[in-house]
């Protein structure tokens, strides 16, 4: 399978098809564990406007929800949406949508930008130019935090380490933090102003 099949909306759209849940995200311990210990890496307890590209059915979305005055989450997948829409039903600070990460932003500028579970399907060229374009959009101040596996799959095209060195690499950021954990890794960057 090429890199660009393993981007595709077919690819991720057949994965969602298949099963609601094809990552267990909503209920693997391991994943659980990977949201909370997210939440805690974030630095400030409340940000102003944030955005989540690959939101996935939402449930990292949902607790984002509850430290951010308005959240704009996204996910190639149309399945994918409407699971995530319907968890975060309720939540009038959460605005999810269908779109590629890699193409189309909300407008406007963040405080908080979560890459999780993302990075490792695009080649580094790309991965990087992304991020750059990502970060661009962050406030002076801006935190752009990026949590990834650190396990092997065929699907994707680059590791998790992989995806950390690019982007440690490639944003004109701050790293503040960096985290290893048991199967993942957390390392946040903050736009200097």
């Amino acid at each position: 399978m090429t890199a660009s099949n393993r981007q595709s909306r077919a690819f991720f759209e057949a994965r969602y098809r298949a099963t609601r849940d094809p990552w267990q995200f909503a209920s693997s311990p391991y994943e659980l564990y990977r949201y909370e210990t997210t939440l805690q890496a974030l630095k400030r307890a409340v940000y102003r406007r944030a955005f989540e590209p690959g939101c996935s059915i939402g449930v990292l979305t949902a607790a984002l929800a509850r430290r951010v005055g308005h959240l704009f989450a996204c996910d190639i997948s149309a399945a994918a949406v409407a699971t995530a829409t319907e968890r975060c039903r309720g939540l009038a600070n959460v605005e999810i949508y269908q779109g590629d990460a890699a193409a189309t932003m909300p407008e406007g500028t963040f405080d908080l930008i979560v890459f999780s579970e993302l990075g490792y399907y695009f080649s580094a060229d790309r991965l990087g130019a992304i991020a750059r374009r990502m970060a661009d959009r962050l406030d002076p101040g801006g935190e752009f935090t990026a949590v990834h596996w650190l396990g092997h799959s065929a699907d994707h095209v680059l590791h998790g380490d992989e995806v950390h060195e690019v982007l440690a690499q490639t944003l004109r950021c701050k790293r503040i933090g960096i985290s290893r954990h048991d199967g993942f890794r957390i390392d946040s960057w903050r736009r200097e102003p």
